[in-house]
């Protein structure tokens, strides 16, 4: 690695790290200006009740000096406290768990997303302006413009309430795959696009003309230089998509169930559970800048001639 390309990872961790301090500093303060708080919707808690569960959690304290000890905490040893709705459990034990199910439910849906964006794209582009292309695009454009959650709720509709032919819970054998096709069609349409408007580039150019003058063959020109250099774009697509999959999962595990950190934290919203909201939201930027920084680091290994500054 050389010394411009060691400055600009230096400078990128750099901002990472400050992107978390100011998410964990706005979800923090943002969190208890909203009015209530976690321990309101107790069943006929008392004053003297909830006095005593806010000095048991530290919450008697003023606010900026319940900033510092939770800053404190996360920095010296990656503690985010209890859970207030789950008494008796740690928050960095039920992300773990959540964690668990959605990084493998992601990265099956982003290997099912790379694998057919890039087969989609490429047949797409060697099948310019006809039928085979027009329909690609149709579909792929009406997944790009369809939310997750409405795509999710028809899968659900139709092959778990109507056919029958999937479980409609996610905790249950076979009823992850309802989410991981909710969680892949989005990628799975933007990589189609995007490799096929990076093949068609590729096609135009002058060495592909030249091969194709020397008479080398149509699979080596497409196989062997065209979805070669195609796929630069996609790899750099790679590591967002992933973090996209992982923080997507949020509605998606609510909507089938799914025991994954995305339900885990709607769950806390509603239940106003303070340090499990904190504590999702520190992980999942962690997982968004770490994957943006890896896809651009990535993306110099894969293209020497790209410079990072």
């Amino acid at each position: 690695m050389d010394s411009g390309t060691l400055a600009y990872v230096l400078k990128r961790i750099g901002l990472a790290v400050l992107t978390v301090f100011v998410v964990i500093t706005i979800t923090f303060f943002v969190m208890h200006a909203v009015p209530g708080g976690p321990f309101l919707g107790e069943k006929a808690i008392s004053q003297t009740a909830l006095e005593a569960l806010e000095a048991k959690y530290g919450m008697d304290k003023p606010l900026f000096s319940q900033y510092l000890t939770y800053l404190k905490d996360v920095v010296t040893d990656f503690d985010f406290g209890p859970s207030l709705k789950q008494r008796g459990r740690d928050v960095m034990d039920l992300i773990l768990e959540g964690l668990r199910v959605s990084v493998r439910m992601g990265l099956i849906a982003a290997a099912v997303a790379v694998v057919a964006g890039v087969v989609l794209g490429a047949v797409a582009a060697l099948r310019r302006n006809r039928f085979a292309d027009k329909l690609i695009m149709v579909i792929t454009t009406a997944f790009v413009s369809m939310p997750s959650f409405i795509m999710g709720t028809l899968l659900l509709l139709l092959f778990a309430v109507k056919w029958m032919l999937v479980p409609a819970n996610g905790a249950m054998a076979g009823g992850r795959i309802l989410p991981i096709i909710t969680l892949a069609l989005y990628p799975t349409a933007y990589i189609t696009r995007l490799t096929r408007s990076s093949m068609l580039d590729v096609l135009g150019q002058d060495y592909i003309r030249t091969a194709r003058a020397k008479g080398v063959s149509s699979g080596k020109i497409i196989f062997g230089h065209a979805l070669k250099n195609a796929l630069a774009p996609v790899i750099t697509y790679i590591g967002p998509m992933i973090a996209y999959i992982v923080t997507g999962s949020l509605v998606v595990e609510k909507i089938f169930a799914v025991p994954g950190i995305g339900r885990a934290f709607v769950s806390s919203i509603t239940d106003r559970d303070y340090p499990m909201i904190m504590g999702t939201t520190i992980v999942l930027s962690v997982l968004i800048v770490t994957m943006n920084l890896l896809s651009d680091i990535l993306y110099k290994v894969v293209d020497p001639r790209i410079r990072l500054e």
